[in-house]
Formats: structure tokens, sequence, C-alpha cells
């Protein structure tokens, strides 16, 4: 036997299927016997191949007629690491012979070829889960992208290019859906896709048609290009019933017509089915702006479960019309059965659309990263986020290793021992089809324990209103609605008012509800203004009587966590409705939120003291030692509903001796803080501004913070703890210990004048890397610009030490001092509440906030309804995009006259 004959026998020995892999081995010998010498004499090709070989047979196939594909793959440096969209575009326009036509034979083809690629990165283990689910992905993005471009320049070059009423071009968006939609695609999946257009109008050529017409038949010719068939297979299965009306519906619909959809006809599912919803190809705006105009219609900013037994029971009718289309059939489906794939998806689909009103970071079209998500916002349980996390990923390698035999969607286990064997012996550490189907059941009944818990023990009471009582009620409360709805005119709060009134839930305090009266009013203003306070009067409608009430923080019952959570609630929606209803200054209500805040802060502080383990020395007296210090948004007392809290614990140097009692404490404010309960989340907690982040103790002692500041911090480390105050335990100490601190940042910074320079570079980077998605803070003339300048005149002013550290007051010493003129000073102030104004408007609306204004219309009409309520009357004279742009320019100004002329 030769080397190379040895090596091949060695790589048999290795693969699940040996017998498989030499009866392709030997066929590639007879068939293209210098291919197969190339391959043999290549140690990377030779293990390529041998591993397609056991793998996949559809690929094995194509293989032997392109044997050199195999070579290309092995030797590519790209086989290490994920290819990008754009990279797959490229790929595909040097693959295509024309630069302008192309046919479903180059797309199969193409898609094949890259296949190959993908599969060798999964079987050889130089690839995730995740790794390989983006790839597919993005290759699909890429093809998609690429046909359409070619088909609409077809179409152009006939018709013309389609425009809207006022001239501007037509964009059209290819919306992608489910797994596609995720960036989770598998290798043998439908694409589910909708087609959007920008509006109505007509093309600009010699025999112009409309829009409509024309994207009609762009996407009829698409969609039978993606799906036909060809010698070497489908590139993919386009399935359109996903769209407005499904089957009923036109193949694209104008962006107009899907808002009025969603907005009115949609069901459930259908809201739920647009988490995943992207735009893969095409222009990008259409589809963004559709999907930024559904967001609020998919999640609940309450935490009301009965959207999740909405949808529940449309998915339980959807899985017993599976059952008995199946007749019986005992192949097990890893897809559809009770604990597979569509369970854990369906799952974290009702947990994300619960939470997602609240907690925007769970907003994620992928199951895996949605899961984390959940786990991080303490959503999810470690246990439970573990079993979820670890079930998804064996079901979906089990998925990908039954498709990649054959390019076929199944999910359905063989029958046949010696198949099940096999298959067993291509999953990562099994071995057999006994160990396989144990370890299905074992995934299978967790993820069905989690699944009932979550989902089906959260009934709510409603259900079971008798029918009669029910209609009396309706009948007793429809002139409640009918009058004060009609008199407001109601537009956006109508639907959720209606919900509101004719629900169960609100009982005698309807009753308060008579047209005229000053709450009716305010309920009705609280509706049409924000969607996520009358989303919090639908899950409790005792909060109305908090509405009007004056924000005290001596009501406070703070006899244990949950008490303290319900007066969190109370009094939050007491500031935030006067915000709203009578108009509050804005930085007089992100005080009086920071007040609260400090309060339960303090409160959790007194808890964990009682709750921790005791010291370890028995005569030791915990008490204040500890300083709990603000730092952020927080920190300067301009802290807003949906804001996180950025907090570290600081010991005495005296008292590290007992620093593993101190951390458990700090641990146990944390969790009671920002835990999910029955009464929500008051706020989440970030530690992560300590020295070394989340490598460094959660608390450390005074001499620790002093040395990391004087030798080891960063520039922006030094800066961000002058925006620091303490908000609980030895508050006054915290208030010294920071004055010392920032007598270091002076000295490494202020007094060199190192700052002028470190901050516009901080800055720069920070409008590199987060202007574009953040431009009302990061950008160009954003509140940054703002923020910055005032640290630089700080420091620039001997590093005065602030005990109080809001924006205009700021200003005011600043201005006091000499280092701002009247005229900048007043438009800082001006500029200051505008960007507080706007992002405050976003949050008590939607309940988070946005990075830019929105582009829908009804949600920037309501933006801009608050924003005035909140700011001079002068600003008010254009609309607010165009005072915004103003703001932004003269905000750049000032930070270009301070930062770049010379001094």
């Amino acid at each position: 036997m030769t080397a190379v004959d040895e090596r091949l026998q060695a790589l048999l020995d290795s693969v699940p299927d040996p017998e498989k892999s030499a009866r392709y081995l030997e066929c590639l010998r007879h068939d293209s016997p210098a291919a197969f010498q190339r391959i043999a004499e290549s140690s990377a090709a030779a293990r390529c191949a041998v591993t397609l070989f056991s793998y996949s047979s559809f690929l094995s196939d194509a293989a032997l007629r392109y044997p050199d594909r195999i070579l290309e793959v092995a030797g590519s440096p790209g086989l290490y690491r994920v290819l990008t969209a754009e990279e797959y575009q490229q790929r595909l326009t040097d693959f295509l012979d024309s630069p302008t036509t192309l046919s479903a034979v180059d797309l199969a083809r193409f898609r094949r070829r890259q296949l190959l690629r993908v599969v060798l990165r999964d079987v050889l283990g130089a690839a995730t889960l995740s790794d390989v689910t983006e790839e597919l992905s993005a290759l699909a993005d890429a093809i998609l992208d690429v046909a359409y471009r070619r088909i609409r320049a077809r179409f152009v070059t006939r018709y013309g290019e389609p425009r809207l009423a006022d001239g501007a071009p037509c964009g059209f968006s290819v919306i992608s859906l489910g797994k596609l939609g995720g960036q989770e695609l598998n290798y043998s999946s439908d694409i589910d896709l909708m087609f959007l257009y920008a509006g109505n109008g007509e093309t600009d050529g010699p025999a112009p048609i409309s829009n409509k017409e024309f994207y009609k038949k762009v996407a009829n010719e698409y969609t039978a290009l993606l799906s036909a068939y060809t010698s070497d297979g489908q590139c993919y299965r386009v399935d359109l019933r996903l769209r407005p009306d499904g089957t009923l519906g036109e193949i694209c619909i104008s962006a107009e017509g899907a808002r009025a959809y969603y907005a009115g006809r949609a069901r459930d599912w259908e809201k739920q089915m647009l988490i995943k919803a992207r735009v893969s190809a095409g222009d990008p705006e259409p589809g963004a702006e559709l999907l930024e105009f559904v967001e609020p219609l998919i999640y609940q900013t309450s935490l009301d479960f009965r959207a999740v037994e909405a949808v529940s029971e449309t998915r339980q009718r959807i899985s017993e019309k599976m059952a008995a289309r199946r007749g019986g059939q005992k192949r097990l489906d890893i897809k559809l059965m009770p604990g597979g794939i569509r369970d854990i998806e369906f799952l974290v689909q009702c947990l994300q659309r619960l939470h997602g009103g609240r907690e925007q970071w769970v907003r994620h079209g992928g199951t895996m990263l949605a899961m984390f998500r959940l786990r991080d916002k303490g959503l999810l349980s470690a246990g439970e986020h573990a079993r979820l996390a670890a079930a998804y990923q064996f079901l979906r390698y089990l998925e990908h290793r039954l498709q990649m035999e054959e390019d076929r969607q199944t999910h359905t286990l063989p029958n046949d021992p010696v198949e099940l064997e096999l298959l067993a012996r291509k999953m990562p550490a099994e071995s057999t089809g006994e160990s396989l189907l144990a370890r299905l059941e074992e995934h299978r009944a967790a993820v069905r324990e989690i699944y009932d818990r979550v989902v089906h023990a959260h009934k709510p009471l409603y259900y079971t209103i008798a029918e009669e009582a029910e209609t009396a009620r309706e009948e007793a409360e429809a002139p409640l609605l009918a009058e004060p709805a009609a008199a407001a005119n109601l537009h956006r709060g109508r639907e959720r008012l209606e919900r509101f009134l004719e629900s169960g839930a609100a009982g005698d305090l309807l009753s308060r509800l008579t047209p005229g009266s000053n709450l009716a009013t305010q309920v009705l203003d609280l509706f049409e203004h924000s969607p996520m306070f009358g989303d919090d009067l639908l899950r409790d409608a005792a909060l109305l009587d908090e509405i009007g009430k004056p924000f005290d923080l001596g009501e406070a019952d703070l006899a244990d966590a949950a008490a303290l959570r319900r007066f969190y609630r109370r009094q939050m929606v007491r500031i935030q409705s006067a915000s709203i209803l009578d108009s509050e200054p804005i930085f007089s209500t992100l005080g009086k939120t920071s007040q609260l805040a400090d309060c339960v802060i303090a409160a959790a502080y007194r808890m964990a003291l009682t709750d921790s383990p005791p010291p370890a020395h028995p005569d030791y007296i915990p008490s204040d030692q500890m300083m709990v210090i603000a730092l952020g948004r927080l920190g300067m007392s301009e802290f807003d509903l949906g804001s996180d809290a950025d907090l570290i614990f600081v010991l005495p140097d005296a008292d590290a001796g007992e620093h593993a009692y101190w951390t458990a404490v700090a641990e146990r404010m944390v969790q009671t803080l920002s835990a999910y309960t029955g009464e929500g989340v008051m706020f989440a907690v970030d530690t992560r501004l300590r020295p070394n982040g989340r490598e460094g103790d959660l608390a450390q002692s005074e001499g620790a913070y002093k040395t990391y500041f004087a030798s080891h911090a960063e520039a922006w480390e030094g800066i961000t703890y002058m925006k620091a105050r303490g908000v609980a335990g030895n508050v006054e100490r915290a208030t010294e210990f920071l004055h010392e601190l920032q007598d270091v940042d002076w000295r490494r910074y202020g007094q060199s004048m190192r700052s002028r320079k470190e901050l516009a570079e901080m800055r720069a980077r920070l409008e590199r890397e987060q202007g574009p998605r953040n431009p009302l803070k990061a950008g160009a003339g954003g509140y940054y610009d703002i923020d910055f300048a005032l640290m630089y005149l700080r420091l620039r002013g001997a590093g005065i030490f602030y005990k109080v550290l809001n924006t205009p007051e700021r200003i005011d010493v600043i201005e006091k001092m000499g280092h701002l003129d009247r005229e900048d000073a007043d438009f800082l102030r001006e500029a200051a509440t505008f960007y507080r104004a706007v992002d405050h408007g976003q949050r008590v609306s939607t309940g988070h906030t946005q990075g830019n204004l929105p582009t829908a219309q009804s949600q920037f009409e309501m933006l801009t309804s608050l924003v005035k309520r909140w700011t001079p009357e002068h600003l008010h004279h254009q609309r607010l995009d165009a005072t915004l742009q103003e703001i932004r320019r003269k905000t750049r100004d000032f930070f270009n006259r301070l930062f770049c002329e010379p001094r």
C-alpha cells in the first residue's frame, strides 16, 4: 500500500460512513483519474473529499462532475472564516458570464458551489452552528439582491424608472421572514418573502405603466427565476404566503397598503411573524419604514400574558392540523414534535412580544441571540436558558445533518435502525442510534416543561368571565367610550382605549371616567400620546388612582422587594403622567425620576444588609460603610423611563477585610433592582464601569480605585467619573472620594491640557462608531457634542468639583466662571432641553429610546406633539425634523469653535 493509499484509508476510518466514501472515491478514480491523483496527493483536499462523500450525496455527485471544486475549497484561506453577504455578492458577480443577464441554472449552480464550502466548514468543525446559519443566510441575501437588481434593470430598460408622484424614484424592498429573516437559514429551507414598493406613481419611459404593474412584473419573474428547477437543482423554494392577505393578496403591496393592513386587519400570528422580518434585498428604505411602523404592534409594553395565550391557541390549531395531516405517521419530526424546534422558536417569540415593549434589547430575529438577551435581562433564568439553548443547538445540528444529505427539506428521523445509527455518528458527541434518541427525549422533555410552565400557566382570569356578565358590562360601558372618545377626536389611541373600556380589569374605576371629568380628559390624552402607558393601564387599571397625584417619596412602603417594586411603579406613573399632562419642564421630570431611583437603590441597600450572609468577623457591624455611586444619566440626575442605572460599589480601605460580605450585599442589590417578577422590572443595573470592567471585582476598595485611576485608567474612564455622585450607603464619604478621584483626573488630563485633544479624539470615535445608527446622540451636532464640550470646559476651569451635575446647572456654573458667554450658554440650555425632550418623548410613547426621529407618520406626529409640551414656543414654527437639523448645525458650530480653533 502506497503512502497515498494509507492516508486515504486513515481518512476513511475516521468518517461516519466509510463505505459510502470509498464508493465515491472509486467513482472519482475511474471518471477523473488526474483529478483523483491531485486530490489524493493533497492532505487537505483528500480530507475534504472523504468527509464530503460521507455526509452529502447531492454535493458528492456535483463534486464528481466538477472535482476541481474540492481542490479550490481545500486550498482557500476563506475556508476558515465567515463570508459576508457583500463577499458572496462579489463572488456571484464574478461567477456570472454576463454583467447584465442571469439564468436559473447560473443561480442554482452558484448556490451549490457555495454550499460545498459551507458544508465542509460545518462537518470539519471549522464553523459553529451560528456561523453556518449566518453564512447560509448571507448567501441567500446575496443571490436575492443580485437577481433582483438584474431583473429590475431589464424592466427599466423597457418601461423606464418607476417614480412616485413627486418625481422621486420608487424603491422596492424584498423583506425576508422566518429563518432567513432571523438569519438562521438551514440547508434546505423555503425562503419566506414579502415584496413592498414605496408608493403609487408610474414609470418615466416611452411606454409608461403604473408602479404597481411594474413591480408585479418584476416580482413574478423574480419568483419564477429563484424557484425554477434545473439540472443543478432549485436555487430556492420561495414561499409568499406570509404576505398581507396570504394567497389572496397581491404579489407585491404598496407601503401605504401594508401599513393599513397591519394596523387594521392583520391577525395576531401575522404580527408575531414580523419579529423575524428584515430587508434582505432591494432598497432598504421602504422595508425599514414599514418595520418601524409595525414594531409597536408586535411588542406588548405590558407584561400581560394575553398575547401569549392568543398566539398559543393559534399555534395549537396549527399543530393539530399537522397531526391530522400526518395521519398517524410514526417517524419523529424534530421540528413539529412537542418540544421540537417550532416549540422553542414559538416560546422565544412569545417572551419577546411580552417583554420587547419595555426591553428593546430582546428585539432580535435570531432565536439563539434572542434567548441570550432574554437571559441577559433576567427574563429567562440561567437554567432555562441553558436547557433551551442546548436543546435548540442539538435539534438544529440534527436538522442540518438530515438536510445536507440530499438537499431535501426534511425534519423526520429515519425508522431504519441502520440509517439511525449512521445519523447518530454524524452528530457531534453521539455514537449510537439509541444514545441519539435518548438525548432527543431528554431535550424534548426539558423544552416541554419550560414551554408548558411559561406559556400555559399564565391564562388570565378574563377567559372565565360569564358570557352574560360580559354582555351586560359592555352595554353599560358603551356610552363611556362613545362620548369622551368622540369629543377628543382620538386617532392613535382609539384602539387601546376601546380595549381598556371594554375590559373587565378596570372594575369600579371605570365609573370615574364620566364624560367631561378631568380624569377622563387625562386618560384620553395618555392613550393618544403614550401607547406604553395605555398598555400599562390595560394591564393594571388601578394605576388610574396615581394619575394627578403628586410625586411623594414619603409614601414609600418598603417592607420587601415586592412592595418596593409596587412603590416604584406607582411613583413612576405619577412622574411621567405629570410630564405628559402638565407639560412639566423636562429636567424637572428627569430630576424626579432620578430621586425615585435613588430612593429605591437606598432601600435595596438596606434590604441587602439583612438578606445577605453575615460578615466573616462576628464583631463587625455593617451599616452604611459601602458607597454606592451612580454614573451616567443617573449620576447626572437625568435618569429617565427605560434608562439603565450605571452603579459602582466602593469600600473604605478599613473595611476591605469584609470584601466577601460587601460583594454579597452588592449582588443582592443588583438582583433586587433588576429582577423580573410579576410586578415587572424597576430598571436594569450596569456595573461594567468599575475598574477592569467585567473582569474586575464587583466591590473594590478606595485604594484600588485611586491606584487604577492614577496609573491604568484610560481617558474615557476618568472622564466618565466626572458624571458621578453617591446615591446610597455613605453618601457624604462618596462625595469626598469622587472629589479626590477628580483631582487625579485633573492632574492627568486637565492640568496638561491633554483633555482637549483626547476629548476631541473620543468624540470623533463615537461619531464614527455610533453616529450612523444613533445620530440624535452620537452624530455630528448631537447631544454628545454638548456633553463633551461641558466636560472640557469643566476641566479647563481647574477641574471644579460639582455636587450637582445636571446639564442646565453645569452650564450655569461654567457661564458664571466666565468660560461661556451669555449667547452660547442660552443656546446650549435650549439645545440640551430639545435633545432631552425628543429622547423623553420617545420613551414615554414607546417605552424605549431610539437613535433617530421616527419615519412612520403617526409616530412622528405623536413625538412632535409631545416635544412641543416641553420646549420653548419659538422652536415650534417649523417641522420637528427641520428644528433638529438647525440645532444640530448650531451645536456642531459651537463644538468646532471650542475644539478646533487654536488656543
